[in-house]
């Protein structure tokens, strides 16, 4: 076999491999979170002035934050990272909990972790 025939049979099996993995590429999913810690405090940091105080309802900026992170976290790994941002963060300021955990009620959206200072956000689906 001259070397002008082992390269033309080298070449499709490069071209096969390659295309190969462009495919898992595309259809293996994400293991990693999109969201940031800086994307969600941005969302909520318009709560947080409702979120320390004692009640009433909160804010329209504040609500359309939120449905913001309710948007931006459609995948598991983006709920888990939501949820220890907000849960670190919740640690880090006086907030009120029960306002805490009603905010997406109050502002009629549904997320699907609760906004807590206690929560384990591993378990978070």
């Amino acid at each position: 076999m001259n070397s002008s025939s082992q390269a033309k049979e080298v070449v499709p099996s490069i071209m096969t491999l390659n295309f190969m993995l462009v495919i898992l590429l595309l259809v293996a999913p994400a293991s990693e979170s999109a969201i940031t810690c800086g994307t969600v405090i941005s969302s909520i940091r318009p709560c947080i002035s409702y979120l320390q105080g004692t009640g009433g309802k909160p804010p329209q900026s504040c609500c359309a934050g939120c449905q913001s992170l309710a948007s931006a976290t459609a995948t598991t790994p983006d709920r888990q990272a939501a949820c220890t941002c907000l849960k670190n963060a919740s640690q880090k300021i006086n907030i009120n909990a029960q306002l805490a955990q009603g905010l997406p009620q109050n502002c009629g959206i549904s997320l699907s972790f609760p906004i807590s200072t206690s929560v384990d956000c591993t378990k978070v689906k």
